[in-house]
């Protein structure tokens, strides 16, 4: 595995819009207060032209997302590059990405949901470890909550140990200011539901959000399992979220993965907590993932810090992570080798 140099002083930060981009004032806002909270600690920011544009949920033409996104990993003063949203039409970008020009220039890529589309495919087609977490716009927050304190931390080669945090945000809410931070009204609690009281686990992390790795299996970019073979002495340890599944489309897109042979060789699954869930046929959600994934007799943890329910964990794809979860916490350690 392949780990992208860590940030040094004065490097720069990337951000680029390969899904949708912004188009709100107060997205606007939320760049520039990002932005300047990363000069004032000591970092370069490149934005690409396309951040501030947003056009029926595209920041602008397949190939020159994948232009701007290929001109910041070569560049070799840029160390992390942050999606600047998600969305729902990043697959349009692969077509145009040279993955034998990715492969030379390893550098840091971070994003979330739509953002799969990049991070899982480059870790799993090339061998380079990327960051499944928060877009930049969670930078503009006035005052930083400790996951982007530890988002940071570990960029720039702390190591950390990533903890469940004691709130979540159940919810979607409308900026006023643009400098809110997360409205955190509920009880973080991780929820083992395959029957142990504890859980101790060690695999090779991988995952993203369902909706996309959906559309992704099965086509010219799904190298799964070549990847879980390579990687077969640390096994797999999957981390999965959904953002709209409801609960006969999570049924079948587990099955669908299952029946693929994505979870050959898995050590383990954790789920984070999905963005919008209907329970059609009155069939929950730990219902919906114990009918396809029981039978494999490995550990399920749901609702864990991961995903689209703010905050989360930043999930290094590609690494080896330890993780612990007993009485509604968890903690993830990982190990870059």
């Amino acid at each position: 595995m392949i780990y992208p140099e860590f940030l040094s002083s004065g490097c720069a930060i990337g951000i680029t819009a390969p899904s949708d981009g912004n188009k709100k004032d107060t997205d606007f806002i939320r760049l520039d207060n990002g932005i300047k909270k990363f000069n004032e600690l000591g970092y370069q920011v490149l934005e690409t032209s396309l951040v501030r544009n947003s056009v029926k949920g595209r920041s602008g033409a397949a190939d020159l997302r994948a232009k701007e996104l290929e001109e910041l990993i070569t560049n070799p003063e840029v160390k992390w590059i942050i999606s600047a949203k998600g969305g729902d039409f990043l697959m349009e970008v692969l077509p145009h990405l040279d993955f034998e020009k990715l492969k030379k220039y390893p550098t840091w890529f971070q994003g979330y949901s739509d953002n799969t589309g990049i991070t899982f495919t480059v870790t799993t087609n090339c061998d380079i470890a990327t960051l499944y977490g928060c877009n930049f716009n969670d930078f503009g927050m006035a005052e930083w909550h400790e996951a982007l304190i530890a988002n940071l931390a570990l960029l720039e080669g702390e190591d950390v140990i990533f903890k469940s945090f004691p709130k979540y945000e159940d919810g979607f809410f409308d900026k006023v200011t643009g400098s809110e931070g997360y409205v955190l009204e509920k009880p973080v609690c991780w929820n083992i539901i395959t029957g142990q009281e504890e859980v101790t686990v060690s695999g090779r992390l991988l995952g993203g959000c369902l909706d996309v790795l959906l559309n992704m299996a099965g086509t010219k970019y799904d190298n799964t399992r070549n990847f879980i073979r390579n990687y077969k002495q640390d096994g797999i340890l999957w981390y999965l979220e959904s953002f709209a599944l409801n609960s006969d489309a999570l049924m079948r897109g587990l099955w669908q993965l299952r029946e693929a042979g994505w979870f050959e060789g898995a050590k383990g699954f954790i789920f984070g907590r999905p963005a919008f869930f209907d329970e059609n046929y009155e069939i929950s959600y730990e219902e919906a993932v114990l009918s396809v994934l029981e039978e494999l007799n490995l550990p399920i943890i749901l609702d864990a810090d991961v995903g689209h329910k703010a905050p989360q964990m930043t999930m290094i794809n590609g690494a080896v992570a330890e993780l612990y979860s007993k009485d509604g916490k968890g903690r993830l350690k990982y190990l870059l080798k």
